[in-house]
């Protein structure tokens, strides 16, 4: 018996992309068109914002923990979270959440380790860039990690909210992300986090300078490992 996923979403790119490669990749385990029960719910992304913007990490979690009860009343066994910024309320959810939880940025580090990467670039809203969420899952592991200055920090995040949360990848934004790539390979990066779980839609690995660590596909690979047993992914 597979076990039940269930998907707490926050902004629809990113989870549509999460939900899409479980139930794509969900065959390589379970065989053709099979992948495990997946329920998701959120709230819409308008609620999460006016608490982020303000730094009100505990109504986030109010949020998030409020999707979980419902993902768990329809009979998920266990709870994940297409949205890296977000996770910055994980640990006020966990506490009071009726399943079980995976961490994005745990299975991210997990990766990065297995890979032998001992330095990060680190990409993601400005929320996410500038918090703790990274930080301390890669340091656990001893990671180091770096993100972009200030500028470049300002400008990633608009084009996060300005464009791809509304399903708009251009080519201008693509070739600025592989230019902000290339300075944290010359800061001594050896691979780098997309850390917005839209950022896997708008640049790939042939726009990379660096070897990615996709936030998005990692996670759900991880939550099929969980529901199936299965170490092949």
């Amino acid at each position: 018996m597979t076990k039940h996923i269930g998907i707490v979403a926050c902004s629809a790119e990113g989870a549509a992309l999460c939900y899409r490669t479980i139930c794509v990749e969900g065959a390589a385990i379970l065989g053709k068109y099979a992948h495990p029960e997946v329920t998701m719910h959120t709230h819409p992304l308008s609620e999460y914002m006016r608490y982020i913007e303000v730094g009100d990490w505990n109504r986030v979690a109010d949020l998030m923990l409020s999707s979980a009860e419902k993902v768990a009343k329809a009979g998920a066994d266990f709870a994940i979270c297409p949205d890296n910024t977000i996770h910055q309320a994980f640990d006020l959810v966990v506490k009071k959440s009726p399943i079980p939880w995976l961490h994005i940025a745990e299975e991210v580090a997990a990766e990065a380790k297995r890979q032998n990467y001992k330095c990060l670039g680190v990409l993601g809203t400005q929320y996410l860039m500038e918090g703790p969420v990274y930080l301390t899952k890669l340091a656990a592991v001893g990671i180091e990690h770096k993100i972009p200055e200030v500028q470049a920090r300002e400008r990633i995040n608009a084009i996060i909210f300005d464009e791809l949360i509304n399903g708009r990848f251009t080519a201008e934004s693509r070739a600025y992300f592989t230019t902000i790539i290339n300075q944290l390979k010359n800061q001594g990066c050896n691979a780098v986090v997309l850390g917005c779980t839209e950022i896997p839609l708008l640049v790939t690995q042939k726009d990379a300078p660096l070897p990615i660590l996709d936030s998005t596909r990692l996670l759900a690979r991880a939550a099929l490992r969980k529901a199936t047993g299965s170490t092949s992914l």
